[in-house]
């Protein structure tokens, strides 16, 4: 694994050993055997096999023939943070409104180091290139999530950002330098929304915005993705883009005032 380590005595190495198997499980392989998971993680075989015995016992991780493989029990590790912020249930609607309109597909996305982790979608049963659910990840310059998640971040900041390693296993089409990016940016920031033309792989043009909490800050981007043969950059611009606007300014204001709810506490 690349993810560089923590330091201190509080560090938990048995559980960042942990982490780093299960994050070795991914679209294209979906069951690993014990060399391969020490291959990927670096761990040796005993320190693996060590550990699968614990994932198993605990629901995470199942004996698939040679090998092994990841059980839906995972999923409860990351809607666990979607449903903390309530960020599904309160943009749902909103995303389903839009979907209504457009009869395309939307996305929600977060940055996580250079990648963008998709936390909610509302889909419509069309083909494209690349599959996409909520955990997907991609590297955030050559989408139009994150190029709103990156133009969102102070400037000087976006280097050390983008310095992480991406883990999304996505090469795309679009990889800037560093120049190209900053304007690509500068052209974000001043819009207020971005166009990703096919940047990311063939087929897919997608556009988005930023959501902005109470405080004003883009905490989250909201997209519409169309397939490049059916949908013109004009009728994204032209058509979609009002309505994704408005969309993102209903799902901020709703986490706006459901943040200003007092949490209930037992007594």
């Amino acid at each position: 694994m690349t993810d560089s380590r923590g330091a201190g005595p509080d560090f938990i190495e048995a559980l960042a050993r942990g982490l780093d198997v299960l994050r070795s499980f991914r679209s294209g392989s979906p069951a690993l055997t014990l060399s391969e998971l020490a291959a990927c993680t670096g761990l040796a075989r005993p320190t693996v096999r060590r550990i699968l015995i614990t994932l198993e016992q605990l629901g995470y991780v199942r004996a698939d023939g040679r090998g092994y493989a990841l059980t839906p029990r995972v999923l409860d590790l990351g809607m666990a943070y979607v449903h903390s912020l309530n960020m599904w249930d309160v943009a749902r609607p909103h995303m389903e409104k839009l979907v209504a309109q457009t009869n395309e597909s939307t996305s929600m996305a977060q940055l996580d180091g250079s990648d963008i982790v998709y936390v909610a979608r509302v889909a419509v049963p069309k083909i494209v290139t690349l599959g996409v659910t909520i955990g997907t990840r991609f590297p955030a310059p050559p989408t139009s999530m994150g190029k709103v998640l990156l133009a969102a971040l102070p400037p000087a900041a976006v280097p050390g950002v983008l310095a992480e390693p991406s883990r999304s296993g996505i090469t795309p089409r679009w990889q800037p330098s560093a120049a190209e990016l900053e304007t690509a940016l500068r052209e974000v920031r001043a819009k207020g929304w971005a166009l990703a033309d096919q940047d990311l792989a063939p087929g897919i043009r997608s556009i988005a915005t930023g959501v902005r909490d109470g405080e004003g800050r883009v905490v989250a981007a909201v997209n519409v993705t169309v397939h490049a043969a059916e949908t013109s950059v004009e009728t994204l611009i032209d058509e979609h883009l009002p309505r994704l606007l408005r969309t993102a300014a209903d799902i901020g204001h709703d986490w706006s005032l459901t943040a200003r709810i007092p949490a209930v506490t037992a007594s």
